[in-house]
């Protein structure tokens, strides 16, 4: 067999080509391994990021929920304001709507969740009103609960530092007409491709390239990782990555937890400094309702904004938006979601979007101030921003109302003024005003110091009623004196430069005597006036000027009203608060507000010095601000010196309010507490549905007739004589001298009764005996030496 000749050399284009097929070889394998670890690393990304995903929810403020039951003190103007609050539509028959039929009211609620269990379902309540209160209550809900609760408002949010505003969606609480808009409009094919549409995106190609309309081509997964991983950049990069992870989300996800994510990411307004995310929070931007309120026409509405949140901005662009949402429309009826008469009906309609949205920014702004104030005691910065909590506050938009009300129409443009207001026996606060326009930052019922004046008087009665040297009746000197501190001498006026002399307490305090107030005070000691604010809750920065016997010293309307609280509850101090409740994400109650009250006077004194205070309506500087008598309110004016600030602080059964004016600049411009902070005041609390004033009487505490201005003993018959709480420890025992004569004649006149046909008749007439001679019987038989005594001792 011959033997086979080989060429001694391969040709160079042969091993040339080898090498470069060995090279492609080895590149396409790094490619590919290149490729698999970024895919890897992507792939990564996207569980990693999925997995935890954690939408950074922002705070939600609410007030406290409306309390009804047969006979509250509501009333129907009360009633509509509540559900206006609520954005509830009227003649509505489903959720968040009602029906009025003269007296009789249907309301469809909402329901809510107050954490811990505490649920009020969703349901429809009937109320009847009669006579300014409910007089019937029924629920179409089996409840063996007294009270029912309509649901708290939305007073606003703490934000997360990316400045995204989200209300989460969560699985089965999407509707389906959004969906179906959704899906028809968005990615018809959304429940048959892998993340990626290959004829959406050849259609988006050619379509571009021919230049006809710009289409996107991405589907709804395509979008999501748009919106959740990448930028909006237009490179060629970032499509790939999209496309990639579009492709890893749907092996690892299914479609329905993709849409959710969807719906809660995707931008659809800009409010202010903030993104308007997600479906949820866009239907109270836009409409001022929850989500599963909304109309058809509405869902299209939202679904034509998530093409261009900007182009299609409906308060901005209203044609463009509309011509969008009909387009959606058109989508779902040419793919069966919705019939020609529903797509007839509801391109009709018109865009209905609210002008300005409930949630643009704080509906009361200075309490929502005072609440974040307090979150941030107990709270870390980001807990409140991104953990979706829930704030149930203690404001009442009902008072709250009110005194914005009494704010805006009692000051004249050249001053300022604040208000603030609680139930004295919780410590709840239920109304702020401390601004008059937009929130600056200055809160003006917590923030602004100014000098309080006649405020502080009752303290110096107090302490005066405390000791026992005085009671309600006793007299104080209301005579013009000089104090010397150092090198100054001071001599205080009364505003009206009349000098009283001796006065009664009562009246001194009820009209407001300077001298007095002074010349009681110094009395005691400024020491001793400095320890009773302390136990009173105000810490005042310590002088040794006696003027602060006359409110000479700046604190905040807050502080005023924790003082006049201790005066209105008895004594018992309950710690002023704003948050009445925190629930989490999860539904836990995080926090409960405290409900302890500390003692801080004793009863009896509180006891007394509120029957003082009562004198200031009843015949003293507030007598024009007492607008029901029944109530026996109690409270007291404040006017500074040069008139620079003026002030009220009273109190009913159920609310203590203060109310200052002023100018910030502190210019003197001659105010009065009676005639600029009373009337605001009253316009405040007048409204509002008061019980009376009505403390329990301490054991320590008894009734008596008293000699108005000496505080002696007395008796109903004398003119001075008034009935009132003496401390049974430090009650008189003398009689003052109309008492005297009238307790000698009635003691007179018994004695001559008992006597009877004994006495000695002269000239038909009774004549008592002589007792300057030895006593007898008409016999003139000596009386026995045991009857001897002294009337008054009989």
């Amino acid at each position: 067999m011959p033997a086979q000749n080989f060429p001694k050399n391969t040709p160079k284009s042969s091993q040339k080509g080898l090498v470069i097929g060995f090279i492609l070889l080895i590149m396409m394998i790094a490619a590919m391994l290149a490729f698999g670890l970024y895919a890897f690393y992507l792939n990564t990304t996207i569980i990693n990021k999925f997995e935890n995903r954690r939408w950074d929810i922002p705070a939600t403020v609410y007030s406290r929920p409306l309390e009804l039951y047969p006979n509250a003190p509501l009333s129907q103007g009360d009633l509509e304001t509540w559900l206006k609050l609520l954005n509830y539509s009227q003649r509505s028959s489903s959720q968040g709507g009602y029906q009025k039929s003269g007296s009789t009211y249907t309301i469809h609620t909402r329901g809510f969740d107050y954490g811990g269990g505490d649920v009020e379902n969703k349901q429809t309540i009937q109320i009847s009103f009669a006579d300014g209160k409910i007089a019937r209550l029924m629920t179409s809900q089996p409840t063996n609960k007294s009270v029912l609760r309509l649901e708290p408002v939305n007073v606003g949010g703490i934000y997360p530092q990316n400045n995204e505003d989200r209300i989460l969606l969560e699985k089965g609480s999407v509707p389906q007409p959004l969906i179906d808009a959704l899906i028809a409009t968005e990615d018809r094919n959304f429940y048959q491709h892998h993340g990626v549409s290959v004829r959406g995106t050849a259609r988006a190609i050619l379509s571009n390239i021919s230049g006809g309309e710009r289409q996107g081509g991405s589907t709804i997964t395509q979008q999501l990782i748009k919106n959740f991983y990448l930028n909006s950049e237009r490179t060629l990069k970032r499509k790939a990555n999209e496309a990639i992870m579009a492709l890893l989300l749907e092996l690892h996800y299914g479609k329905d937890e993709i849409l959710l994510a969807y719906l809660n990411e995707i931008n659809l307004g800009q409010n202010g400094n903030r993104s308007v995310n997600g479906f949820g929070i866009a239907a109270q931007f836009y409409f001022n309702k929850p989500l599963s309120e909304l109309s058809l026409d509405q869902y299209a509405l939202l679904v034509g904004i998530a093409k261009g949140s900007s182009y299609y901005n409906p308060r901005k662009h209203p044609k463009r938006a509309l011509s969008r949402r009909n387009t959606v429309l058109h989508n779902m009826l040419i793919t069966g979601k919705i019939s020609q008469s529903q797509y007839d009906a509801a391109s009709k309609k018109p865009l209905g979007v609210v002008k300005t949205p409930t949630i643009a920014k704080s509906r009361f702004p200075d309490f929502f101030d005072a609440i974040s104030r307090e979150l941030k005691a107990y709270y870390k910065e980001e807990d409140l921003q991104n953990r979706g909590l829930r704030i149930i506050s203690t404001l009442d938009p009902i008072a709250q109302n009110h005194a914005t009300s009494a704010i805006t129409h009692g000051l004249s443009s050249s001053l300022q003024g604040a208000l603030i207001s609680a139930h004295p026996a919780t410590g709840e606060v239920v109304a702020i005003v401390g601004s008059r326009s937009d929130f600056t930052g200055f809160n003006r019922a917590i923030d602004a110091k100014r000098q309080v004046g006649s405020l502080l008087k009752p303290v110096v009665y107090l302490t005066a009623l405390q000791s026992g040297r005085y009671n309600l009746a006793s007299s104080v000197d209301d005579s013009p004196m000089s104090y010397t501190v150092g090198a100054d001498t001071w001599t205080p006026k009364n505003y009206s430069g009349i000098s009283h002399g001796s006065t009664p307490l009562m009246t001194a305090l009820a009209q407001s005597y300077n001298q007095a107030a002074v010349n009681v005070g110094m009395e005691f000691g400024l020491d001793i006036f400095y320890r009773q604010l302390n136990a009173l809750g105000v810490d005042a920065p310590s002088s040794n000027y006696p003027s602060v016997l006359l409110g000479a010293v700046d604190l905040s309307p807050m502080q005023m009203l924790g003082m006049y609280q201790i005066f209105a509850n008895g004594g018992g101090a309950a710690p002023l608060h704003t948050i009445n409740k925190v629930i989490d994400d999860k539904g836990r109650v995080l926090q409960n507000s405290d409900k302890r009250t500390q003692t801080r006077l004793s009863p009896e004194a509180s006891y007394l010095t509120n029957h003082a205070m009562q004198q200031v309506f009843k015949h003293g500087t507030a007598k024009a601000g007492n607008f029901d008598p029944s109530l026996n309110l109690a409270g007291k004016t404040g006017t500074t010196n040069d008139g620079r600030d003026a002030w009220f602080a009273g109190y009913s059964g159920n609310y203590v309010s203060v109310v200052w004016v002023g100018r910030d600049d502190n210019k003197p411009v001659g105010l009065t507490g009676s005639k600029h902070a009373l009337p605001i005041w009253r316009a405040f609390m007048q409204p509002l549905k008061h019980t009376p004033v009505n403390l329990s009487q301490p054991d320590g505490i008894e009734w008596m007739w008293l000699d108005n201005g000496t505080g002696l003993l007395s008796t109903e018959g004398c003119q001075n004589a008034l009935w009132l709480p003496v401390t049974r420890q430090y009650a008189p025992h003398d009689f003052g001298y109309c008492a005297s004569n009238l307790l000698y004649e009635e003691a007179l006149n018994a004695r001559i009764e008992s006597l009877g046909d004994q006495l000695v008749i002269l000239d038909n007439e009774y004549t008592e005996p002589s007792f300057e001679a030895a006593p007898q019987w008409s016999d003139g038989t000596p009386l026995p030496d045991d009857s001897q005594e002294d009337f008054f001792t009989q």
